[in-house]
Formats: C-alpha cells, structure tokens, sequence
C-alpha cells in the first residue's frame, strides 16, 4: 500500500490531485489548517482508507503532529505532495503592486509558500533518513509567476514560489540516496478561486486577464495539474528528479 500526504488538499488543486492519486490506488491522507474540512474532503475520494487530517503547515510543530498522525493511522508515507499555499495574506482583488507590499505582507506568503512547503519536505526527509523508501515521491508547487516574474501575482507570491523551485532541487540531489525523487509542477493559469482572485474590480466575469497570451487560449483545469502529479507519483517516473513539469498552455516553453 502506498501512502500519500497531500497538504492544501481540502479543496482546489490539492483535493484534485488527491481525487486523482486515490484513483490511481494510493491511500491518501488529506491535510488542511481545519480537521473538518480534511475530514469531508478525504471521505469523498474514491476508495477506502483515506484520513483527513489538521495540518497548518506554517507552523513547525504542526506538521510534526500531521506526520505522526498519518503514520500511526496508516503507516509510513510514501508520497508527499505540497500544494498548502496562498496568494496573500489579506487578498483583494487583482495584483497588489510591489510598492504596496508591507513587510507582514511579504513575511506571511513566504512563510506559507515557501516556509510551509521547506517544514513538510524536511519532515519527509528526515523520517525517511537510512532507509529506502520504495516509489518514494515529493511533489512541490511553483508557479509561471515564479518562473517570469509576477504576471497577475505580485512579488511576495512570486518571489514564494521562485524559493519552492530552488529548494525542490536542492532536496532531489539530497533525497535520491534514499530512493526519493524531489520534482515540481509549475502551473500557468488555472480555473481556481486563487486565479479569479487576481482579476482586478471592474473585469466582468473574466477568470483570467491573460488568456490572450496562452497559446492554447484557454485556462486550464484542476485536473491537468492532478495528471501532471500522478505522472511525477508513478513507478513510471523514477528517473525523473530535479524537474520541473510545466503545464502552463504553453506560455513558457523551454
């Protein structure tokens, strides 16, 4: 059995990647700030097993106590994947310009984004330290925002992700002695509260200012962010580490 620690999974592209890797037959252990909204969200995924559990992954403590519950209720994890983040810590609509960031501002996105997504990846590596783990996975979360710099984001959230692709690297090298891969998705726009949350006052009922400028002309969905994770979860891509997948519509291509 393999397990999987999803954060941020209570709704949005956490939920969808954890509907997708319980589909693809993993027990999912889903964790949020809020035990009741894991809870919900876990007991509609499909299968059986699955647990929701509190997580708030900020706090150091916190994600110790997330990792002990899931190993107590289900055994050793297997999978991690970080989608805990957000946009801002007080969101208005459309993108906050850089001058207009306070410095509470800027520490509570990076203590999130980047901080959250650095506790749950050092839990992950130090339990699994003088073992192997068999199909072990971290998937981590950036962003074409963190990629190019701000699009519809703003620089806190940016420069939060810009730290996520680097520490996703940086623990590949460290965790593939324990047969870990480290690799992260990077998405472009997708159809997500967050995403409406940057269109400015005053747009209508655009979700996205931008499409224009995707090649595909479309934004994209939670569940081409969830096949990207599952990809990167399979036996299939053990010898993909260190990457970044980029599912963007084609507005960054390298």
């Amino acid at each position: 059995m393999r397990i999987a620690l999803v954060t941020g999974a209570a709704g949005g592209l956490g939920l969808s990647s954890a509907r997708r890797l319980a589909e693809d037959g993993l027990t999912l252990a889903v964790a949020d700030l809020h035990a009741e909204a894991a809870e919900r969200a876990a007991a509609t995924l499909p299968g059986k097993g699955h647990i929701g559990v509190a997580c708030n992954v900020a706090d150091e403590g916190s994600v110790r106590a997330a990792f002990d519950a899931v190993e107590q209720k289900l055994g050793r994890i297997g999978v991690l994947a970080c989608f805990a983040g957000i946009l801002s810590a007080h969101p208005v609509p459309g993108r906050l310009p850089t001058v207009d960031i306070t410095l509470e501002e800027w520490n509570a996105v990076m203590r999130v984004n980047a901080g959250g997504t650095f506790l749950c990846v050092r839990e992950m590596l130090r339990r699994s330290a003088g073992r192997t783990i068999e199909h072990g996975r971290i998937v981590t979360v950036a962003s074409l925002a963190g990629q190019m710099g701000g699009m519809q984001s703003g620089s806190a959230y940016s420069a939060s992700k810009g730290a996520v692709l680097a520490l996703s690297k940086v623990a590949a090298r460290e965790a593939a002695a324990m047969g870990i891969t480290v690799n992260t998705v990077a998405p472009g726009p997708i159809d997500t509260p967050m995403l409406h949350q940057t269109v400015p006052p005053g747009s209508g009922d655009g979700k996205y200012l931008g499409t224009a400028a995707v090649p595909l002309g479309r934004i994209g969905l939670p569940e081409e962010i969830a096949a990207a994770v599952s990809y990167l979860v399979s036996p299939g891509a053990a010898f993909v580490t260190g990457a970044t997948l980029d599912v963007n519509g084609g507005m960054l291509m390298r």
